[in-house]
């Protein structure tokens, strides 16, 4: 069955990936995006009959509700993520990962279907064997993971509303985010060889960046089955600590050098473990690797360098 989609933030890390997927999958897609990052990610998918694009934010109500209208399906990704980028900009952070999504779950109708993605960063902190289910309680400690708990609660009303707490998201994409965790240390072990590590000890799950995009795929195609559920997305063998990331790096890039340093502190204290059992109950299942994830991003950084005020 195909869909008529609206994404919004589609031009981002997580959505230049699911686009194009969804596309191929036969749905009509409409992106709305302010592209705050000046990204043309979406170049590849500008010949498909299929696509649409509008450029705008998400916070306007008159921007974004016209193109809710004509939607079957909403997936709300445009957000300020993170926690340190949420620290830079309070006030913009609450606007958009709050305030205007919660508008436009107002606008929704009843029969219209929602897929967002949120955090496992909700489940906060705890001992070495913290293991955390949906029903686990959520301990939020970052002002992302607060207004992104606030805003499942809000989803969760909605009839036809799927909540993905999403693991740690890895992998090269056509707008790419080196500071995501994985993503950030093989860039460190590529250009620079070392990483001074913190924390070495915490655990938390991870997942690939198109393997996201399978799970809202999966949802769409048993949405019946799945519908009115919050699910962990993420990689159940890649429960994995800071340090024991890093020596999977290390396999790869033998010259890495991992230095542990006596202070640094994660801005959302993540120590977990997570489970992914309920949505691989429903029939979803994680086909890239953590280490086929890492040989990735090798690949791509020998491409890729940030080097905006660099001279190499």
């Amino acid at each position: 069955m195909s869909y008529h989609i609206l994404v919004t933030g589609g031009a981002g890390y997580l959505g230049s990936t699911m686009v194009p997927d969804l596309l191929s999958a036969g749905h009509q897609v409409t992106v709305l995006d302010n592209f705050l990052y000046r990204q043309a990610s979406l170049n590849h998918v500008c010949h498909h009959p299929n696509f649409s694009v509008v450029k705008g934010d998400i916070r306007v109500e008159g921007a974004v509700v016209p193109l809710m209208k004509k939607a079957d399906v909403v997936i709300p990704l445009a957000a300020l993520v993170g926690a340190p980028m949420c620290t830079l900009d309070p006030v913009g952070a609450t606007t958009v990962n709050h305030d205007a999504i919660a508008m436009m779950l107002r606008h929704l109708s009843k029969n219209q279907i929602v897929l967002m993605p949120t955090t496992n960063s909700a489940y906060g902190t705890g001992d070495r064997n913290n293991f955390c289910t949906e029903d686990s309680p959520l301990r939020p400690i970052s002002q992302y993971a607060k207004e992104k708990v606030e805003i499942e609660k809000v989803l969760m009303q909605h009839p036809n509303a799927i909540s993905f707490r999403l693991a740690t998201v890895f992998g090269m994409s056509p707008r790419m985010r080196i500071d995501l965790l994985v993503n950030d240390f093989t860039y460190r072990a590529v250009h620079d060889r070392f990483v001074v590590l913190f924390e070495g000890s915490f655990k938390r799950n991870y997942v690939h960046v198109r393997d996201v995009s399978r799970a809202f795929q999966h949802a769409l195609a048993n949405f019946e089955k799945m519908k009115g559920q919050v699910y962990n997305v993420g990689l159940s063998e890649a429960n994995v600590s800071k340090r024991e990331l890093c020596e999977r790096i290390q396999k790869q890039v033998p010259e890495f050098v991992i230095m542990e340093a006596p202070t640094g502190k994660d801005p959302d204290q993540r120590n977990y473990i997570v489970s992914n059992a309920k949505i691989e109950a429903a029939g979803f299942k994680t086909v890239f690797s953590l280490d086929a994830g890492i040989a990735e991003l090798i690949k791509g950084y020998t491409m890729l360098k940030n080097s905006l005020y660099g001279n190499l």
